[in-house]
């Protein structure tokens, strides 16, 4: 049992104090940025407070085109293509896995195993690796420029698959014989069983799987030439480039503040949910 001595306390808080102070510290640098007009962010010594052109500032970055000079699409349509990215991947891969793990767990077939062991191994063959194949298939099937070639070359999970499986491997028998007993078809029990039990889980590799694809760079980068089909990531990375021209801090910080936004709330909206299906063990 931890002792309750004042001391350890004190610093524990300091601790705590400390580490929120570093991560918030960019965070509201960020805000202060997007808060002040362009001139002011290349003065020293940079300001610590929040200025008045933080609607002005929202206006001209989120209904315009970010950076002047940067031939980019409007911010508001970056940030769409994200979210459609992102929603796609997460629910996609949280759709395959489920039913690859139901039909290993409870469906008798040769090699079972075998096929199980193919999709583990496909840990070891991330993205970069496989990018040059993946894109070819991607061109010939037509898919550039589209929100299925964003999303459709990262909607399979070995790891998603993994967690299920083993989710489903501590439901007991008692469950699935009380089903057929009830004449209960396979889908019937997978859905009126196995998807209200995996409901935490589900939500928590939904925001894990949210914020992977939200923050997707390369491969984006990869197969999309229309400025209309550019992601807030890909956005950011090319205002920095074009900044070294015409630095416009207030313009690139509230997209990095606009960029934030969906994450988090989907972290805050989910957090309960995500707690729950990262830590409990039993059914």
């Amino acid at each position: 049992m931890v002792e309750n001595r004042p001391i350890l306390n004190v610093v524990t808080h300091l601790v705590l104090i400390l580490g929120v102070a570093i991560v918030a510290l960019p965070i509201w640098i960020t805000f202060v940025a997007a808060t002040h007009e362009e001139t002011r962010m290349l003065q020293a010594p940079l300001p610590l407070l929040p200025g008045g052109y933080f609607f002005e500032n929202f206006t001209k970055t989120f209904f315009g085109s970010g950076l002047s000079g940067s031939e980019s699409a409007p911010v508001w349509r970056m940030l769409l293509n994200s979210m459609f990215m992102a929603l796609m991947i997460a629910i996609g891969k949280i759709a395959i896995s489920l039913i690859s793990a139901f039909a290993i767990v409870y469906f008798k077939f040769p090699f079972r195993m075998g096929f199980f062991w193919m999709i583990f191994i496909t840990l070891m063959l991330p993205v970069e690796v496989r990018i040059l194949p993946t894109f070819e298939v991607v061109a010939d099937l037509g898919l550039l420029n589209s929100y299925w070639g964003l999303s459709i070359p990262l909607i399979a999970s070995a790891t998603a698959t993994f967690m299920f499986r083993q989710v489903f491997l501590t439901i007991p028998d008692e469950m699935l014989e009380s089903a057929r007993i009830d004449g209960a078809k396979p889908l019937q029990f997978f859905w009126d069983i196995l998807i209200p039990l995996s409901r935490t889980n589900i939500a928590a590799l939904f925001v894990i799987l949210f914020i992977y694809g939200w923050n997707q760079y390369l491969w984006p980068l990869l197969i999309t030439t229309d400025t209309d089909m550019t992601t807030i990531v890909m956005s950011i990375k090319q205002m920095l480039e074009a900044a070294e021209q015409s630095p416009q801090w207030n313009i690139i910080m509230m997209t990095a503040l606009l960029a934030m936004l969906p994450p988090v709330f989907v972290v805050v909206a989910m957090q309960k949910l995500f707690v729950k299906g990262l830590t409990e063990t039993d059914k």
